[in-house]
Parts: structure tokens; C-alpha cells; sequence
């Protein structure tokens, strides 16, 4: 076991539970995302890795005790909406609260019909699974979420029109290749690796020329603009590397050249 970092840990133990068929159970039909972070609790009890107690709008999902480390979890229902995800609480980051951050996506089938209940709860496999570090997603540390709200709207001046964010960001599905089918980790290239992983891809993630710093929205014409200014850091190379188990298939990861990214069909009103 390491001692600087847990997900090492976390990815084998998450990889060999699909491969010995430990099975997300739904107990409703409603439950359309804390199946998949059950599963995922129980591999951390599995570790005996500590984490603080969980909740609904708590961020990350897991905290761990022992390692200034948190994990993100986000179950996709496959086929399906699985190239984006909304965060309704916080933009994808590898640092928060002097945490690393690691996100888990996993996908399970979208038919659960086919899988019989039993005792009032269905079970199902997890299809595949990429753990990434949050700088795989938004390599940005410093921006912090604030949700703000501005009083007097409405012909009485007494509504408050409240600015709650929501963020959709690509997954790891939307932005490589290779990784379809299988148990992939996403580590920053600085992070030395373990003897019981192999290398499987180089990936890079370049930033981008321009940043988005600000936004307005026009009531009367439900215009939303946003403001940007140059990125002072544009063209820089973000590197990573792609790892799985040794004994796991060895087939390669890459980027792919041109990643689906969110649009506004994937934006609900809830």
C-alpha cells in the first residue's frame, strides 16, 4: 500500500470489484446517482480508508481521513448522456480545500429491466470506469464558486433572482480514446508511478487562447454574453499519463483530436 496518495489503492480496488463482479444495487428507480457512489463507498470500507460523513450537496462526495485527498463520483447511465456531466456545486478542480481531487466515472447500462429485482433492490454491473485527477478536467485553482442574487426584480421589486451555477464539463469518455471498456487511471505525469500499474498512454491537454472572466444576462432579450480576455498562459501543455493494472488489457489511450464537448442540448432546467 502507499503512504503519499490513495489512489493507487482506490483505482485496484475499484478495477478488481468490476472484475469479480461486485454489483451496484439500486433500491429505487428513482436513484439516479447515489447507486454508483454506494458502490464506490463500499470499496473504501473494503480498504478500511476513512472518510467524513457523506451528503447530498457535499463536495467531494468522499473525504478521506487518513489523505488529504477527495473523490468526486459521477454515474453514467451508458448508452446514454455520457459525454458530459453537470456539477451543480463546484467547477472540476484538482485542488480544493488543500485536497487533491480525483473523479471517478463509471458507467453502467441504461436498461435496468432486464435486471430481475430481488428483495426490492436491482442489481447491475459497472460497464467501465476512468478515475482521473481533477486537473484532467479543469487544471484552474483558484477560481472559487460563489452562488450571488440580485433583490428588487418583478413589478412590485420584491423577487430575488438568484445566480445559482451549474458547470458541464466533458468526461474522460468525451476527451480520449481507448478507454471504452476498460479500468483506466489518469494521473499528472509528475506523480511517480506504482509497480502494479502500466503505462498506457501520454496525454496532453493544451489551454486554451482565451479565458472566460465575466458574464451578463439581458431580461429583456435572454441574451447571455460572456467576457473573455487573452489567457497569458495559452498554449500550455497540461501532461498526463494513463495507467492500468498490469494483467488489465494493455490497449492504448490518446486524445482524441476533436473531443465532443458540452452543448446547450445537455443543460436541463433542473
Amino acid at each position: 500500500m502507499t503512504t503519499n496518495t490513495s489512489c493507487w489503492d482506490v483505482f485496484e480496488a475499484c478495477a478488481k470489484s468490476v472484475y469479480q463482479g461486485c454489483l451496484i444495487t439500486s433500491v429505487s428507480a428513482k436513484d439516479k446517482e447515489f447507486h454508483f457512489q454506494n458502490w464506490f463507498g463500499f470499496r473504501l470500507h473494503d480498504l478500511s480508508f476513512n472518510h467524513d460523513d457523506q451528503g447530498r450537496n457535499k463536495y467531494p462526495d468522499f473525504s478521506l481521513v487518513n489523505f488529504a485527498e477527495g473523490y468526486e463520483i459521477k454515474g453514467l447511465a451508458w448508452p446514454g448522456r455520457e459525454r458530459d456531466y453537470d456539477s451543480n456545486s463546484q467547477v472540476p478542480t484538482g485542488v480544493h480545500n488543500g485536497r487533491q481531487i480525483f473523479y471517478v466515472f463509471g458507467r453502467y447500462p441504461a436498461d435496468l429491466s432486464v435486471y430481475e429485482m430481488s428483495g426490492g433492490v436491482r442489481e447491475y454491473p459497472v460497464v467501465d470506469l476512468v478515475m482521473c485527477h481533477g486537473d484532467f478536467l479543469n487544471a484552474d485553482h483558484n477560481y472559487v464558486h460563489k452562488n450571488k442574487n440580485v433583490k428588487g426584480f418583478g413589478t412590485y421589486g420584491d423577487i430575488m433572482i438568484r445566480d445559482r451555477k451549474m458547470y458541464v464539463a466533458p468526461t474522460p469518455f468525451a476527451l480520449t480514446s481507448g478507454t471504452t471498456g476498460m479500468m483506466t487511471l489518469i494521473l499528472p505525469a509528475h506523480m511517480e508511478g506504482d509497480p502494479r500499474f502500466q503505462k498506457v498512454g501520454e496525454l496532453t491537454r493544451v489551454e486554451a487562447d482565451e479565458l472566460v472572466v465575466d458574464y451578463t444576462f439581458d431580461l429583456r432579450t435572454n441574451v447571455l454574453q460572456a467576457g473573455r480576455v487573452p489567457n497569458p498562459r495559452a498554449g500550455t501543455r497540461h501532461e498526463f499519463i494513463a495507467w492500468r493494472l498490469k494483467g488489465q488489457p494493455d490497449k492504448p489511450v490518446s486524445m482524441l483530436n476533436k473531443p465532443t464537448l458540452p452543448d446547450d442540448s445537455s443543460v436541463t432546467e433542473d
